[in-house]
């Protein structure tokens, strides 16, 4: 029973190729090959009744051996590198199937057995035999090729299949790691406001309500409108200067046509981020941050610079740059574009950190 049942799952393959390899398609594939093989026989001999007779009897013989070789011999000894007894049993078995072939041709069409032998024949010789067991070979061999090309593409295209939802689970994980690392940082603004008893305090909550509403249900998409984390860069832009007040000198350009432009959500947001955590809350005095935003037909371009703080300035600011703000943007970035279509640059030059950013718009 489980072995029938084997042999049906086999019979109807479906499959991640968007193959599906149903009884019909078996069907039309034996009947378009006795069909060519039954008129370019029947054309040989010059006698179409002929050849139809000898592949009637023929090809239950050829699709046995097909079948039992492709579907149980391969499964159950090369894949498990039994090749000596692969090859003892797939000889013996051609040469049984020979020899009734020989004897159902013998008694049902002709005591020509072998019409297209050097000459008549009706007796079973090591010829007559060598012959029809290459000829079984090639049938074999033509239908096992087909087979195993099929399970070829549908192993690739498996494989394919199961990297890209490795893929897209990755950057799901890594996108929701942004929100919660977002949201600890801006707690912390509002809890520093509230420590002051600020009358910001509010503000800055109703600014991070905006935010959440839009993290919540604007970022699920692989790829959201440009315009959008315009936006929300905007936003949060807003709850720092709600903080830092006249101590922060914030200049933020958008140059180009942002319509019609995507970007991954929360892309760039790390990097500012990053600015005000490692800049400006260790800087005493003013600070200064600049970001700008350059779109091309095909390109778009992020800039963001701050000052760096004095302990930054003795080597202390490349340790501290990456957090996991960073290292997400990277990994997102690694997984989401292909190595031409996007370049990253972090430095440190004149007192400034600095990461560039260039990625195709898409």
């Amino acid at each position: 029973m489980q072995a029938r049942k084997q042999f049906l799952e086999n019979f109807s393959v479906q499959n991640l190729t968007g193959f599906n390899i149903s009884a019909r398609h078996h069907v039309i594939f034996w009947l378009a090959y006795f069909l060519f093989n039954t008129l370019r026989w029947g054309s040989y001999y010059d006698d179409f009744l002929l050849s139809l007779k000898g592949n009637v009897i023929g090809f239950p013989i050829h699709m046995l051996l097909c079948y039992f070789t492709i579907y149980f011999l391969i499964p159950k000894f090369i894949f498990k590198r039994h090749f000596v007894q692969f090859s003892i049993i797939l000889i013996t078995s051609i040469f049984m199937m020979v020899m009734m072939k020989f004897y159902l041709t013998l008694f049902l069409i002709s005591n020509n057995v072998w019409p297209e032998g050097p000459e008549a024949t009706s007796e079973f010789t090591f010829n007559y035999a060598l012959n029809m067991m290459l000829g079984e070979f090639y049938v074999i061999s033509f239908v096992t090729a087909i087979k195993i090309t099929l399970d070829w593409l549908s192993a690739s295209k498996r494989a394919a299949q199961l990297e890209k939802e490795q893929l897209q689970t990755e950057l799901r994980f890594l996108r929701s790691q942004i929100s919660p690392h977002f949201f600890f940082n801006t707690l912390n603004n509002i809890y520093a406001l509230s420590l002051e008893q600020s009358k910001k305090t509010s503000e800055t909550v109703l600014k991070l309500s905006e935010l959440m509403r839009y993290l919540l249900y604007e970022t699920k998409k692989n790829k959201q409108p440009l315009e959008m984390e315009i936006l929300c860069i905007q936003n949060y832009l807003d709850l720092e200067r709600i903080r830092y007040g006249k101590q922060l000198k914030l200049d933020m350009e958008v140059e180009g046509n942002t319509r019609d432009k995507t970007i991954p959500p929360m892309l760039l947001i790390p990097f500012i981020e990053n600015a005000f955590k490692h800049g400006a809350s260790k800087n005493i005095g003013e600070v200064s941050i600049f970001i700008r935003l350059h779109v091309l037909e095909d390109e778009i371009y992020f800039t963001i610079s701050n000052t760096l703080p004095n302990e930054s300035l003795h080597g202390k600011a490349e340790k501290e740059s990456g957090g996991i703000g960073i290292e997400n943007v990277r990994k997102r970035l690694e997984l989401g574009y292909a190595e031409n279509d996007y370049k990253l640059d972090i430095y440190q030059e004149n007192g400034h950190f600095i990461v560039k950013l260039k990625l195709k718009s898409k």
